[in-house]
């Protein structure tokens, strides 16, 4: 909250009008906010005037207000130099002008969010605008930006349209925070380039405008990732014309698709499917059972493939080539994890078929790994030719193989609790890069199997960072660089568990505190009470 004082006007968030007015006092005040003196018994005007030159000082043309107070925004805004001045508020009139039509999306945005009118592509600006301009700054981080308030105007540049959108988030927040936005600079820019939310809505279907709202939660948040899990053992979620006999009854459509990725484009937000595999793909066998994956005694291993077999590897290229058209952005999710093949104690023994095929595609010496590594890189290249950034889970990345998974592959890391798990940094020590999943953490599991409990954004406030990828302890700080981002994680284990608004009320603090951590590097200046009354305050 801003307090701006001006003599003997106090302005308060959200109070005291006359600031915003022509600057005069009300009928009873002076150029200075002082009471005229009226005559007392048996005195006469003129006396009284010249006693009241007497008594009341000089007016002065200016008013005098206090250094501005560094706004509070969630997430943080990295830097503030605080000026002297009224600040900014909305008011009838103003407008947003741009001086780049490419803008012109998050100039509609915030004018309708502020009640401002949007003025497209203009030259000048006047007093009460928005001016919202890209820069020519090529070295600069497209998500960067400055939020300038002075003189009555405010202004907000970036080097990316991104950037100047979360500039105008923050100006949001200012405003729907305290009613006014302090003078001075905002200079901002996040400390991790992904800042994710992943759902599972292939366990639990979810409307598409329950989904729209989390965009736009996750849009004022500045979140830049939205990961879609839509294929698993319980549900294929999103309409298919390659395989639609894959997809479940409940599903999202194209069109709604479409809605989701346009509402997302326009608030900076990516995108990332992900058609898990060679395991967690259930949905797909149950219409084509002849890829069941089944022990040497005939025992069907739960959700996985036979990737001994050619159609298995046909029908994943298929739905991935697909799906990689209908998604834009430039990210995608291979999956990799919990593959049942190589969940026991002695693969080869268990899965002699696998054994085999692994020996006769890759060399004498190769595993069931090897060929589930082979089967990693092979779906790695059918997704590259799309032009996809590509991760896959930890899980899916096995020690010791000779068959290495594809460099571009970045790790997902999110449990160590796999059979032959490794720490985090086995993965940054051969140079990878990874995104923080961390399962004690950022794992919102429905049902909370498996000793999961429902995380807390206190808990992720007061003892998460970026760095801590597994379990409680932050691996060093020489990896901090190759540790892009994190990502909370919503999953459908007990669909039934929870509603959609009971989700949706329970990860909202969880959430807050995830991207303060992600944009903002170090201790959190306030203490997790005062950051809960923040949130509170802002909405």
């Amino acid at each position: 909250m801003v307090v701006l004082t001006a003599v003997a006007v106090t302005v308060a968030a959200g109070v005291g009008l006359g600031l915003w007015a022509s600057g005069d006092g009300g009928d009873d005040s002076g150029p200075t906010g002082s009471a005229v003196r009226q005559p007392s018994a048996g005195e006469s005007s003129s006396e009284a005037a010249a006693s009241a030159r007497q008594d009341t000082p000089t007016p002065t043309p200016t008013r005098s207000y206090p250094l501005s107070q560094t706004p509070r925004t969630i997430p943080a805004v990295q830097a503030h130099t605080p000026e002297r001045g009224p600040g900014w508020r909305p008011r009838s009139g103003a407008r947003v002008v741009v001086n780049d039509a490419a803008l012109a999306d998050e100039g509609r945005l915030v004018a309708g969010e502020l009640g401002l009118t949007y003025a497209g592509v203009k030259a000048d600006d006047k007093a009460g605008d928005l001016r919202l301009t890209l820069t020519d700054d090529k070295k600069a981080d497209p998500e960067s930006y400055t939020l300038t308030v002075r003189g009555g105007r405010v202004a907000v540049s970036g080097a990316g349209d991104a950037g100047v959108f979360y500039g105008t988030r923050t100006l949001k927040q200012e405003v729907h925070g305290g009613g006014t936005a302090p003078e001075g600079v905002v200079r901002d820019a996040p400390a991790k380039p992904v800042r994710g939310f992943m759902l599972d809505i292939a366990r639990k279907y979810y409307t598409a405008g329950w989904i729209e709202d989390r965009v736009r939660e996750l849009g004022d948040l500045k979140f830049n990732q939205l990961g879609l899990h839509f294929s698993d053992d319980q549900g294929f979620r999103i309409a298919s014309t390659s395989h639609p006999e894959v997809v479940s009854d409940a599903h999202l459509t194209k069109a709604e698709v479409e809605r989701i990725l346009k509402l997302a484009a326009e608030r900076h937000i990516t995108v990332v499917p992900e058609i898990d595999s060679p395991g967690h793909l259930g949905a797909v066998i149950a219409a084509h059972p002849e890829l069941q994956l089944y022990s040497g005694q005939g025992v069907a291993a739960r959700g996985a493939v036979d990737i001994s077999k050619d159609g298995a590897a046909t029908i994943v290229d298929e739905l991935l080539d697909e799906y990689a058209d209908l998604f834009p952005g430039g990210q995608w999710n291979l999956g990799g994890d919990e593959y049942r093949a190589l969940m026991v104690s002695n693969p080869e023994a268990t899965y002699p078929q696998l054994a085999a095929a692994a020996k006769a595609e890759l060399g004498a010496g190769a595993t069931i790994a090897d060929l589930a590594t082979q089967w990693l890189n092979d779906r790695a290249t059918t997704v590259r030719a799309h032009d996809k950034a590509l991760l896959a889970w930890n899980d899916g990345f096995f020690a010791d193989t000779s068959v290495q998974p594809a460099a571009d592959i970045r790790v997902g890391y999110w449990t160590g609790k796999e059979i032959g798990a490794r720490q985090p940094v086995a993965y940054l020590s051969a140079g990878r890069e990874l995104v923080n999943y961390n399962d004690l953490f950022l794992y919102y599991v429905l049902g909370q199997p498996n000793n999961f409990v429902y995380p807390t954004g206190e808990r992720i406030y007061e003892l998460w960072t970026p760095r801590v990828v597994r379990g409680t302890l932050a691996v060093d700080a020489k990896y901090d660089d190759q540790i892009l981002g994190g990502t909370f994680a919503v999953w459908g284990d007990y669909p039934n568990a929870q509603t959609q608004d009971q989700i949706a009320a329970g990860v909202r603090m969880p959430l807050r505190a995830t991207v303060q951590k992600l944009w903002h590097a170090g201790k959190p200046s306030l203490s997790w009470a005062e950051f809960k009354v923040l949130a509170d305050r802002l909405g």
